[in-house]
């Protein structure tokens, strides 16, 4: 193991030099030697974490947050459209939840400082908030190309904290501990939670809504394409925003500005995780078990239904796969983690066992041999599972990312454009903590010693 001098490594090291000690002489002799001499600590061991921040994939919407990339400086003639490996990007924040939207970013940190949001990448309907060019106060920037705060109407700024953010295609949704959901952007469907306005111009919008109606506090929130979902401390779903696919869950396939109970057969169940991105929607319950509701075109609920969306939750009999932990759901994919640490996928599109499967309307085991689990390492399990538009991500309880699925503009951060069809480890310089895939490019929320 490394060893790092904590103090008096340069003086003592000019003394032995001038001396003419070797490195095994003996001790020093003087008292002030003894008492000065080197003092060593192994690295690590009392050493804290940093928490960082690596981004990749598509940049030149700006939503990597490198300004460099889009518009080049002195040491660069051409923009950087693509960045296949992982970049830290630079923050005096620490950040602890982030959110990939469509050619867009938000990241919060939990702390009570004044600022608590920021985001970065495409903005034109105002899903970063209202950002104030240098020119006229009256506009807002379309691309914002750096991470830039976003102001929150908040009662009690220095005591309220943000637990969470989640992205869709031009929404954001923003959950504090004390003051409620906030949303912003585009609110054509409802997705929002707030009355549609015919017409309404989302550029240069200073609209930031905060959500009523729900029967407890929100403890977690999740943006699909042009709707959104919430989840209450009771255990209860909630639903707005877009519904053509059933995706809404309430029953029909009409709009709904106003957050609804999610019932069907969720009634009565007590759900722990809700998850979404395209028009797809599932939820996790206390007992172990999946429900499903909104598009099925890609046999997403093949199990319960042949037609190709369902307005309402179904529960999903799936068989072999254990209890469900968590659930991650993508634009044609769908997977599972169980209590086993296992996932299980299923679908369209790349799932994870080779370019032969393409395809199932059941539950597939990705072999635990394709995340590092073997002989020598025989414990490796999955902590997290995550869905991109495209794309899957899993984090080990070792820290370790894998990926796999369409390769959008090198969002995979594998080094190259090439699809993975089976689960690739990404370089990343520390302990992943959180990964959150978007269409074309991610984020991961990572702890590093050095």
């Amino acid at each position: 193991m490394s060893l790092v001098c904590v103090r008096h490594w340069s003086r003592q090291w000019c003394r032995i030099r001038s001396r003419g000690y070797a490195a095994t002489s003996s001790a020093p002799t003087t008292r002030e030697e003894k008492n000065e001499g080197p003092m060593f600590q192994y690295f690590g061991k009392h050493q804290k974490a940093n928490h960082k921040v690596y981004v990749w994939g598509f940049s030149y919407t700006g939503a990597l947050g490198i300004p460099s990339f889009v518009v080049p400086d002195t040491g660069r003639k051409k923009p950087r459209k693509y960045q296949l490996t992982p970049y830290r990007l630079e923050t005096e924040h620490q950040i602890t939840s982030a959110a990939c939207g469509y050619g867009f970013t938000v990241l919060s940190s939990n702390t009570k400082d004044l600022a608590k949001v920021w985001g970065m990448g495409l903005n034109k309907d105002s899903q970063l908030g209202f950002q104030r060019t240098q020119h006229d106060r009256h506009k807002s920037y379309d691309y914002v190309l750096e991470p830039s705060p976003v102001a929150l109407p908040l009662d009690k700024p220095q005591k309220t904290r943000v637990v969470q953010v989640a992205c869709g295609r031009a929404h954001s949704l923003i959950l504090t501990d004390s003051e409620g959901v906030f949303t912003l952007g585009n609110n054509a469907y409802g997705q929002c939670g707030r009355k549609i306005v015919e017409d309404e111009i989302y550029s240069c919008s200073h609209v930031i809504h905060k959500m009523l109606g729900f029967d407890s506090t929100v403890t977690q929130v999740a943006c699909g394409q042009d709707h959104s979902l919430f989840l209450t401390e009771t255990g209860k779903v909630y639903a707005c925003g877009w519904g053509a696919d059933g995706q809404t869950g309430l029953g029909h396939l009409d709009m709904s500005a106003t957050p609804l109970p999610v019932r069907g057969d969720l009634t009565g169940v007590k759900v722990t995780q809700v998850t979404t991105y395209g028009d797809c929607s599932l939820a996790v319950s206390a007992e172990g078990q999946l429900y499903g509701w909104g598009n099925s075109e890609y046999l997403q609920l093949a199990c319960v239904t042949e037609a190709t969306q369902i307005s309402s939750p179904r529960l999903l009999p799936l068989k072999g796969v254990g209890k469900v932990t968590q659930a991650a759901c993508g634009g044609t994919q769908v997977a599972i983690l169980n209590e086993q640490g296992e996932v299980f996928v299923w679908g369209y599109g790349i799932l994870g066992k080779g370019p032969n499967l393409s395809e199932s309307q059941t539950p597939e085991l990705v072999p635990p041999t394709l995340f590092g689990r073997s002989e020598f390492n025989p414990t490796v399990t999955l902590s997290s599972i995550r869905c991109g538009l495209n794309h899957f991500a899993a984090v080990t309880d070792q820290g370790e990312l894998f990926v796999w699925g369409k390769n959008v503009r090198g969002c995979l951060g594998i080094g190259k454009h090439d699809d993975q069809y089976f689960p690739w480890r990404v370089t990343v310089p520390g302990h992943v903590v959180d990964v959150v895939c978007g269409v074309d490019h991610m984020v991961a929320l990572v702890k590093s010693l050095v």
